[in-house]
């Protein structure tokens, strides 16, 4: 069942005031005032509000003007005008002027009173979802635009590097060149694998439900620290982990996985090249309803003016990694599926803190 939403009332007779709140309030929660100026208050202490029904024959300002002066700053609420007369002249400058929904008479009953509000929400309900299909779809134009660049220049850099890789290796005959050539394309392809893994931990995120499960933190951090011992002892990184979990975790472990090893790859590819103890911290605590990651390095950090804009697509707050920007964007999009926040620690060149508070379902 939907809680109960705010509905406010506007009329300058108290006794129409009483009676709509005494009728109404264990249904809804309902704001009374008898003048606009206080009704503006209202709708800036409550932006919650619903619906706005409001008396034709006010003192100083008439419903119509009312309703036409706050279209700019509230414009979600569904107005609804209440008039004792039924004139053409209200009706027109009500849809014209103040964008009205509906127009009610008075005095109202109380079933005609209970569905128009019930009408009335259902279709506020059906303009936020269109407008969160609306923002979803500008989002995504946006996302399309930059993947058209990520593919033509992203996909190009390595491609190009490997085919003057194969151009060079024709030439020579020596085998210390040609080995010195295939580490060249070794580096391509690993730039390429790089990219093909950031798009599918991207177009898996878009999937529909989640594949939900008991969690083994203890296990997942296991397989991980297999995954990145080479990785890790290539680049002269110590990893380090613990787990304490105390309460069972129910969640995707796949998209569980996403994160901890795009904040666990990006910690590695941000350490300082003249740092000699290298370090990278993850652990996990788990409390009776959410579970709390934390991925600590002591690498380059991030500055405070590149913490807003290091999760968008695309963005890097770093050249020394030559990634493709999308790891802390699919952290950002993974978190958010799983109804989760993170929050961002960090000082350049003092390392960096990532925390990750995700619900249990």
């Amino acid at each position: 069942m939907e809680k109960k939403f705010d509905i406010l009332y506007i009329d300058d007779e108290q006794a129409n005031l009483y009676s709509f709140k005494a009728l109404l309030r264990l249904r809804y929660n309902v704001h009374i005032t008898d003048n606009t100026t206080e009704a503006l208050n209202l709708l800036t202490m409550n932006p919650n509000i619903r619906i706005i029904f409001c008396d034709q024959k006010m003192p100083g300002e008439q419903g119509v003007e009312f309703f036409e002066r706050i279209q700019v700053d509230f414009p979600r609420p569904v107005r609804i005008l209440l008039t004792a007369y039924a004139d053409p002249q209200i009706v027109l400058d009500s849809i014209n002027r103040g964008h009205v929904f509906r127009f009610m008479g008075k005095p109202w009953n109380e079933g005609e009173l209970l569905s128009c509000i019930e009408e009335a929400n259902r279709y506020y309900l059906a303009n936020t979802l269109l407008d969160q299909r609306n923002q979803e779809l500008v989002k995504a134009y946006d996302e399309l635009d930059k993947f058209s660049y990520s593919v033509s220049h992203d996909l190009k850099d390595p491609l190009a590097g490997m085919m003057s890789a194969i151009k060079l290796a024709l030439e020579f005959n020596s085998v210390d060149q040609l080995h010195e050539i295939l580490k060249l394309m070794s580096k391509s392809l690993v730039k390429l694998e790089d990219y093909i893994d950031s798009l599918r931990d991207y177009y898996l995120l878009r999937r529909g439900g989640l594949n939900l499960s008991k969690i083994d933190f203890k296990e997942v951090f296991d397989d991980l620290t297999d995954f990145y011992k080479v990785y890790a002892n290539g680049s002269g990184v110590n990893l380090d982990t613990r787990v304490d979990q105390v309460y069972a975790f129910i969640n995707d472990r796949s998209i569980i996985e996403l994160i901890i090893h795009n904040l666990v790859s990006n910690a590695i590819k941000y350490q300082k090249e003249t740092e000699k103890n290298k370090s990278i911290f993850l652990s996990v605590v788990t409390h009776p309803d959410h579970a709390v990651l934390e991925v600590m390095d002591n690498g380059i950090g991030i500055p405070k003016e590149s913490q807003q804009i290091i999760f968008n697509l695309f963005q890097r707050a770093s050249d020394q990694a030559h990634g493709m920007g999308f790891g802390l964007y699919n952290v950002k999009s993974a978190i958010q599926k799983l109804s989760g926040e993170i929050l961002v620690d960090s000082e350049f060149g003092m390392g960096a803190t990532f925390k990750v508070i995700i619900p249990t379902k």
